[in-house]
Parts: C-alpha cells; structure tokens; sequence
C-alpha cells in the first residue's frame, strides 16, 4: 500500500491535531509525595550503598587497588598451582585428575594457539575492524531505537 507523500504528511498533520486538542491527563494525588520521598530515601543512603560515582575518591582508589590485588593474587594462586602440579610426582587419585584435567587445558590452548597461527594476520585485522564496525553499527542503532521509541520531542510542528 504506497501512498504518495503529500496524503501522508496530510495525515500526519491531521492525527497531530486531533491528538494536541486533547486534555491532558492528570496524574494521580499520590504520585508527588511517592516520587519525593523516594528521592529523599535516595539522597539519605549511605555513600557504599550508592553507584561507584557517588563513592568518595579514597573509597574508590581503594577498591581498584583491592581489585587490582586480588586480581594478581589470582593469577599468582594459578601459576603457583600449575608449577605445583609439574612437580608433583605422588600418584594420588586427586592428583590424576588434576593432570588429566591440565593435559586437556593444554591440548586446548595449543589448538587454539595453532588455530591463530594459521590464520594470516591481515585477516585477523580485518576480523577486528569488522567486528568494531559492526559493534559501531549496533550501538548506533540501539540508540536511534531508543530515541525514537523512548524519548518524546520537545518541540511542536
């Protein structure tokens, strides 16, 4: 059903003055003070129980270095465990699984790395930039989407 452009904008300037001559609805007695004292709730909250944003500079810089601690300890803690696991030479029941579970890890990572040296790096690059493109793409899409669903113009025609 094509319709030529003029009978649509016709329309479009119809529906738009039948729908601005409308009364505008009320909202109900209760939705002023719920809405305050939420925002009161939220303003009385303690800064931990807040977004990152809101956290004082201190507070942060400690949690990004307790982070970033932990973060080294966990890699520390593997790399311990796997040099443990080359010298362990106690034929436990425990132990054999750890093993076999470390010979499929490895066989895996050497697939994987034999994989990636197959593949010629100028495809690797491409592969990159397609998949920054097309993440590009996605996001601009989601926000067109939600401007177009969500927010409401602000001006008249």
């Amino acid at each position: 059903m094509n319709q030529d452009p003029s009978e649509t904008d016709r329309l479009e300037r119809l529906l738009d003055r039948t729908l601005r001559q409308l009364p505008l609805r009320r909202a109900p007695r209760t939705l002023e003070p719920r809405v305050l004292e939420e925002l009161v709730r939220r303003a009385s909250q303690p800064w931990w129980r807040r977004s990152f944003t809101h956290w004082p500079q201190a507070a942060r810089a400690g949690f990004v270095a307790a982070g970033g601690a932990l973060a080294g300890l966990v890699l520390l803690g593997a790399t311990w465990l796997a040099m443990a696991m080359r010298t362990l030479e106690v034929a436990e029941p425990a132990s054999a699984w750890l093993r076999r579970v470390a010979a499929v890890t490895g066989a895996v990572g050497n697939l994987a790395a034999s994989l990636t040296d197959a593949i010629p790096p100028a495809w690797l690059e491409l592969g990159l930039v397609a998949a920054v493109v097309l993440y590009a793409c996605l996001f601009g899409l989601g926000a067109a989407a939600y401007r177009m669903l969500y927010l409401q113009p602000q001006s008249g025609r």
